[in-house]
């Protein structure tokens, strides 16, 4: 055998297990695969399934952790499980590297960023110099469409966009040309115009360097257009693998089944809108709502003369790109922010320039559930806990009507009311997210603002959290307000839909009117930038 038809990476048998308080969990489960030189694998499955534990003992990345590793990883010829610390820091980002699924957390915030990944090109390039290695990171930026590179490569993490740091940490992973990149849900956070960008500017790498590329995502639609393979785990295991096409269009098993049924689809209408329950009257209008950061020439304009209404038991949907105003716009609506100008009304009464003391009594009918439930719960305090904290400042009931609350509240998000005493870091991501839900209902709301309340969590839970707030949208007469750059989702949940760009509403209409005839180019470029399961279909 020569050795361009050599695999690339060769898997076999790999099993890692972690040591639990409770016993001990096995996270992969006798694991086996192989991806050719140039060749493109999809990894796919819930939360859970173990994606990137297996991708992380691909690079070794396992070393440390306490895991009980047992099987084979051969990449490019070295045996990783068996490498010493040196092969491996030779193997990592020279022969193979990753790009992580948060790339704020994967970057130093005090460092330029060409100045990191410089330093990367000089460990692997011990012959370079320092300005060798700087203008080799200045090559790379400008190489995955960082913008004026030279001058970009001396900012810091915090002055990028979040796509720009996903372009970053690409380049960084590209400047020592890896033979194999390993992208652990590359685009989760990224709205949809970026998350292209992303997907197409690993295409356009793959063809020019003939790179291999393992791709770990939770969204099908991303899978289908951009890898060859595809290989579904569950509980640590493959149950499925095959061509792409393949699994996509006859899965053979019911999981894989499962998975595609779950996937939100763009161009399905959402029909049997029930009627709002109760009244229809006007419940929170905007007119003219501004709102500004910061002073003088370095004012920015977040919300720049936005009008809407939100009716009750209605659900307006808030779609664009990352910087468009939607999670500024959701907190003004709940006064988590105070307008720079305008007029926001509730049930009739003005409450944008109400101070704090004076928005208490609307405070309990106006919640939010937040993008993030790690951040937004003290991990110092139990769930139940935090779930009380609204129930206790509205001082309406004694200790044990609270518990009793929470316990009913936890029952009614589809989590164990048992679970009271237990601590978020104990919940999966789609549980503690039914956990910031339920925390958001305990003062019964009349309107809800979700902030991107599905954008990290994989297909299946994601449909379960959104089913669950249809849910509580029929029982409970709620509106609610859904933020997401997710537009296959906003269809699955919305009436109206309003789409944002640059502080401003472009369009504004009922949801399937928008979305099947769009008039405005922008709305247009965001639908047609929505990864697709049919639209790989028919490419293929």
């Amino acid at each position: 055998m020569t050795a361009d038809s050599q695999p690339l990476v060769a898997v076999a048998g790999l099993s890692i297990a972690f040591p639990t308080g409770e016993g001990v969990v096995r996270a992969v489960d006798g694991l086996s695969f192989e991806l050719a030189p140039g060749g493109a694998l999809g990894i796919v499955g819930e939360s859970g399934s173990g994606k990137s534990t297996a991708a992380y003992a691909l690079l070794g990345l396992h070393r440390g952790t306490g895991a009980d590793v047992s099987g084979s990883v051969t990449v490019a010829g070295h045996d990783v499980l068996a490498a010493g610390e040196a092969e491996l820091r030779g193997l990592r980002g020279g022969v193979a590297a990753m790009v992580f699924q948060d790339p704020l957390s994967s970057l130093d915030p005090y460092q330029a960023i060409g100045d990191q990944i410089a330093e990367v090109h000089r460990v692997h390039r011990r012959d370079a110099s320092r300005r060798a290695a700087r203008a080799r990171a200045v090559e790379v930026l400008d190489r995955v469409g960082i913008p004026d590179a030279a001058r970009r490569a001396r900012s810091r993490p915090h002055e990028f966009s979040g796509g720009m740091r996903q372009r970053a940490l690409i380049a960084m992973a590209l400047a020592c040309e890896p033979r194999l990149l390993v992208a652990d849900e590359p685009t989760t956070a990224l709205d949809v115009t970026v998350q292209a960008q992303i997907l197409g500017l690993l295409g356009e790498l793959r063809e020019e360097t003939g790179m291999g590329l393992i791709l770990v995502t939770h969204d099908l639609g991303v899978a289908a257009g951009n890898v060859d393979e595809l290989l579904v785990m569950k509980d640590g295991r493959a149950v499925e693998r095959g061509p792409v096409r393949e699994v996509l269009d006859a899965p053979r098993e019911t999981y894989t089944r499962d998975l595609l049924a779950a996937v939100p689809r763009v161009n399905v209408r959402r029909e049997g809108i029930p009627a709002p329950k109760g009244d229809d009257s006007v419940l929170l209008e905007a007119r003219g709502l501004y709102r500004e950061f910061g002073h003088g020439k370095r004012a920015v304009t977040a919300v720049d003369d936005v009008s809407l209404t939100v009716r009750a038991g209605e659900t307006v949907g808030v779609v664009g790109e990352s910087g468009s105003g939607k999670t500024t716009l959701g907190r003004l609506l709940v006064r988590l922010l105070e307008p720079s100008g305008g007029e926001l009304r509730y049930r009739g009464r003005e409450i944008g320039g109400l101070k704090e003391r004076e928005l208490r009594s609307f405070r309990s009918e106006l919640q939010m559930v937040f993008q993030d439930p790690v951040s937004s719960l003290n991990p110092r305090r139990s769930i139940g806990e935090s779930i009380a904290d609204p129930l206790r400042a509205a001082g309406r009931l004694d200790e044990a009507e609270i518990v009793a609350r929470v316990r009913e509240l936890l029952e009614r998000v589809g989590l164990d009311p048992g679970a009271y005493h237990r601590y978020p870091h104990e919940f999966s991501g789609g549980q503690r997210q039914r956990v910031g839900i339920a925390r958001a209902l305990a003062p019964e709301p009349r309107l809800i603002v979700c902030d991107e309340p599905v954008s990290a969590l994989d297909v299946t839970t994601q449909a379960q959290v959104v089913r669950l707030l249809g849910e509580l949208q029929r029982d409970l007469g709620l509106a609610l307000v859904f933020i997401a750059h997710d537009l296959a989702v906003v269809r699955q949940v919305s009436d109206r839909l309003v789409v944002m760009r640059n502080g401003r509403i472009v369009e504004e209409g009922d949801a399937n009117a928008v979305y099947e005839r769009p008039e405005h180019p922008y709305t247009r470029g965001l639908l047609a930038a929505v990864p697709r399961l049919e639209q790989a279909e028919a490419a293929a």
